[in-house]
This record gives C-alpha cells, structure tokens and sequence, in this order.
C-alpha cells in the first residue's frame, strides 16, 4: 500500500489521540535512512526519539532477535525463566553505576520502569511522597503523567492525577532557574510540601528529555545525593532517553561521578526492541516481596537477546567513542548558526544529546515554538526527520544514530541550514 491508502485508513481506525501527524510510512529502514512506502529516501534525525542509538536494524542485533526466534519467544519468565534474562541482568548489574551491588527487574518501556522504580522506592522506605522536577518527563501512565513536570500534550484531557507526587524546581540558567535556585526549591519543597520523613525519593534526569535536553552540572547532582542522604531518601535517576550512549557514556550520570540508588533505562537498550530495567542497590531491589515485580512480557527472550546483542555492539564498535564524536561535530555547527542566524540559540551537548533553541530575541531567550515547529515541518518536505522538544516547544533536539555515515550526518546539517535560510531569508 502507498502513502495515501494508509493514511485513509488512519483516519478511519487509529485513535486521534495515538495516530501520526506524520502522512508517510515507513516501508524499510537502515542505519539513518528510512524508505517510505512511496519509495522516498528520509533522513532520520529522530532515532524513533532517541532508540536508534546504533541504528536502524543493526545487522548483530538483527540476527540475535532471528537466532532466538528459532529458539523461545514466549514462556513468561516468572512461569518459566531462560538465559537471555539472567544474562541482561548480569551485564546491567556490573554495568550500571548504582551503589553496592546492583540487581535489576526487567520491563516493557521508559514508563513501566518509572512506576516500578517508584514501587521499589516505597517499599524500601515505607514512605509514600515522591518528588520530581520541572520539565521533567517520566512518561504517559498514571503514575508517570503525575511524575512529568510538563501538563501538555500528556496529561491536558485525563482528569485527576495520583497523589503524593511533589515538585522541585530544575536547573535552567538559560531562563533564570540557577544551580542555587534548584536547590533552594528542592530544600522548600521539603519543607512546606514533602515531608522528608514521608519521602521516599527524588526522581529526576539528569539530562532533561522532553523538557529541552538540559544537563544538570555534577554538583547539583552530588548536592541532591547529599540531600537524599540527610533525609533517607532514595536518588533514582532516569536514563530513558539519555542512557545507553547518547551522551558520551554508557550512562549520562557517570559524567557526574555520582552513585544514585536506583536507575531506570529503556529505548536504545534494545535497539528497537520493547525492553526496559530498574537497576538498584541489592537491598533496595529485594525490598518488596515475591512475585510483587513483573508482568506477562516484561523482560522478553526476544528483547533479552537484542540487548546482549547491543551491547557487543558498543564494545567491539567504541560507540561511546563514536557519540562524543558525533556531539564535537553537532557543537561545531550549532556554533556556525548561532553566528549566522539571528533565531538560533543556545547550542548544547553532552555528547551526542544536542539541541539548540529557536528564539525571536536572543537577549532576552524569547522562545519561538512556531518557527521551531515551521522548521521541523519544512524539514520534514525536504527528506529529514527532526524533532522539537521542551517545556516552551522551541528546542531543536538531535537523536540521529551514532553510528550515522558522516555523508549523511551533513547532508542533514545542510538540510537543517536550508531551511534555517528558508525560514528566515537569511
């Protein structure tokens, strides 16, 4: 079927609120190229937000989920446990900075894991209260839309939210929040809000996703440890979107040198396949009882084995090598357009996790989300996949493979300078 049959049938029996504005679909896919079911070539700087950190049908991991297919698909792990489980929780458990000696559980997606780690945290403290940060996003279950510190588009038509959820301000300089206004909010909400002695943890990013690809600096994240510490509560770091790689590090905390209780991960762990894992502290992880953590697909041998696969990947490939890399390059021409565009502002990376703002006053950062949203949309008409992001809808966040031939990572850069001159008459 071409473009225009699926589209008509979108409109006929997908759900508003879960169909694709996007009008092409995909027919093929590799590395960072899409082929639509028209036959057009499509750049993708999006990497299925940020999933893709190897690439479109990495052929290691391809053959790993084909091997396993002709083995076990399905038998639920805790009816029937299998090596591939076992096997991801031994490489995470020595690969994951938590404190002590890590176990880990095994899930679907980014939220499942959020709401997991939120279960284990309480049970492990016995206290309810769980306070999160502005901008943050955490993902579209019950718990995890409470968690988000951004109402639109994720929470706006879904009535009440879970309790017991507080919020802490997180450090933008950019638009006026400072490490010290951070901390100060995050000491108030603890006294007027979240009683510490209730509180059994503090989530954030430590690079902010959805909310702009903000880093937080390493002493703020040391000083929120300090915190949890003071009080007892647990740090649970989530590093859905900033983890396996995309920063320069396995792990976007290991910049910081900072050991949190808990880390959460999901999207590139599997390189397309559904998988996600908390990550705790031994004592943390055993906390709640049996059966109390699961679910019929959590931890699938078929994702199990793509995550292995990825893993190999990263090593024989040097891909944190390749993403530091990536992120000196996109720096570099941030920096080009920040001298010769007037709208382009506050380029940013750590690592390969980049994004510059659209702004219509650089001197006073006045975001400018229509102009954002015209250039992902032109862009879009010109072969290349790009994504905005942010609390004000105006940040131009990069998440193309790591792995991207360098031919191709320019000629996206081009794409994205036409449509900036386009856009602007520059």
């Amino acid at each position: 079927m071409n473009n225009a049959q699926l589209n008509e049938l979108k409109q006929r029996y997908v759900a508003s609120g879960a169909a694709s504005p996007a009008s092409q679909f995909a027919e093929r896919a590799e590395n960072a190229l899409i082929w639509d079911a028209d036959g057009n070539r499509i750049i993708d700087f999006a990497g299925g937000i940020g999933v893709l950190n190897i690439g479109h049908r990495h052929p290691k991991v391809v053959q790993a989920v084909k091997d396993q297919l002709d083995r076990v698909m399905h038998t639920c792990q805790t009816v029937m446990p299998y090596e591939g489980y076992v096997k991801v929780a031994e490489k995470l458990s020595q690969l994951t900075p938590v404190r002590g000696h890590g176990k880990v559980m095994l899930a679907n997606s980014g939220a499942e894991a959020l709401e997991n780690a939120v279960k284990v945290a309480r049970a492990a403290t016995g206290r309810d209260n769980v306070i999160c940060f502005t901008g943050g996003y955490h993902g579209r279950t019950f718990m995890t839309m409470a968690m988000n510190g951004k109402v639109a588009p994720y929470a706006t038509d879904f009535g009440s939210m879970p309790g017991n959820v507080f919020r802490a301000p997180y450090p933008v300089p950019y638009h006026g929040v400072s490490e010290e206004d951070a901390l100060r909010g995050l000491r108030m909400t603890l006294k007027t809000d979240a009683n510490p002695h209730n509180t059994a943890a503090v989530v954030l990013e430590p690079v902010l996703g959805e909310g702009g690809f903000y880093a937080a600096s390493p002493s703020f994240l040391k000083a929120v440890r300090e915190i949890c510490d003071e009080h007892g509560m647990l740090m649970i770091v989530d590093e859905v979107q900033s983890g396996f790689g995309r920063t320069g590090k396995l792990f976007a905390i290991e910049h910081s040198g900072v050991e949190p209780d808990i880390i959460t991960m999901a999207k590139s762990m599997a390189d397309g396949m559904p998988i996600s894992a908390v990550v705790g502290t031994d004592k943390v992880m055993d906390a709640s009882g049996g059966n109390s953590l699961g679910g019929t697909y959590t931890g699938s041998p078929v994702s199990c084995a793509a995550t292995l696969a990825v893993l190999e990947v990263f090593e024989e490939e040097k891909i944190l090598e390749k993403s530091q890399a990536l992120g000196d390059k996109l720096a570099e021409r941030f920096a080009k357009w920040q001298q010769d565009f007037a709208c382009v502002d506050n380029g940013r990376n750590l690592g390969a996790m980049a994004a510059f703002d659209v702004v219509s006053d650089k001197a006073n950062h006045t975001p400018d989300a229509d102009l954002a949203g015209a250039l992902c949309k032109k862009a879009r008409e010109k072969g290349l996949i790009l994504l905005s992001c942010g609390l004000y809808g105006n940040t131009i966040r990069f998440l193309m493979p790591v792995t991207i031939e360098d031919e191709v990572l320019q000629e996206g850069l081009g794409i994205v300078e036409d449509c900036l001159k386009e856009l602007t008459q520059a």
